[in-house]
């Protein structure tokens, strides 16, 4: 049985960089037909993910869309009608705000909900029928480890990564046996996004700080959490549903001492 993406249509939300690009490049290099790649600010960079994508043997679409507005989660769905199905949904897409406990409100709360949790619902009703048309179809959830050690990078954002998380499973029962639903909990990811915040010293001391604090003393980039993402939407996952990976280098056990 193939256990890549030979032949696969693949969607990609949030797509333009970071781990979202990398799964939508990865997806394209094992072989998969054609991805289709959603952003929703980022037009510049979500071209790059495409000429990515098409230079690795598929074909792109892009479609802009917030997937925390309904409408456009099933434009966005029906940008793979013309491929007649969806062998693996990615819901890449999320939001955080920043700000302590004093610091965030309702509203905070609210619209980081919107697109991390409802719109990761919405994405799936939205993708439902195209996926039920595939021999083999995938969901694979974004989260985070904040979602599961509730440390993150402000209230809101872990609370609603705890939600995915139980999402995740809730729709892998719903969904069963037609649709898998599994969802991947990253850890720090060193992604462009450090690069465009703070003093080059700064980023390099986070890094040297996340590696010294890992079990594998290593620094996630965005392809080795793809991988596993791409993993788990394949072939090769085709028992597994309902999972919540940890991908982290063993940053929530800290360096391991002998």
């Amino acid at each position: 049985m193939q256990t890549g993406y030979s032949d696969a249509v693949v969607m990609v939300t949030g797509a333009s960089t970071g781990l979202g690009r990398a799964i939508a490049h990865g997806a394209a290099g094992q072989g998969a037909r054609a991805v289709v790649i959603n952003f929703a600010r980022s037009a510049d960079q979500a071209e790059i993910t495409a000429r990515l994508v098409r230079e690795a043997g598929a074909a792109a679409v892009l479609v802009r869309g917030d997937v925390g507005n309904e409408a456009d989660c099933r434009r966005i769905a029906a940008a793979a009608n013309a491929f007649g199905r969806i062998d693996a949904l990615f819901n890449n897409a999320g939001v955080s705000r920043a700000g302590g406990f004093d610091d965030l409100c309702a509203g905070d709360f609210l619209e980081v909900y919107r697109v991390n949790v409802v719109g990761t619902y919405q994405m799936i009703r939205a993708a439902r029928s195209l996926l039920e048309a595939a021999e083999m179809p995938a969901v694979v959830n974004t989260s985070s480890l904040a979602g599961v050690t509730g440390k993150g990078s402000s209230l809101a954002y872990t609370a609603s990564k705890g939600a995915l998380n139980t999402l995740g499973k809730a729709l892998a029962m719903t969904l069963a046996p037609g649709i898998r639903v599994n969802t991947i909990c990253p850890g720090f990811i060193d992604t462009g996004w450090f690069d465009r915040h703070g003093p080059s010293d700064a980023r390099d001391g986070l890094r040297d700080h996340i590696r010294q604090s890992t079990a594998l003393e290593a620094v996630s980039g965005a392809d080795d959490v793809a991988d596993a993402a791409l993993f788990l939407g394949s072939r090769a996952a085709r028992h597994i549903t309902g999972e919540t990976l940890i991908v982290d280098a063993g940053l929530r056990f800290g360096r391991t001492v002998l």
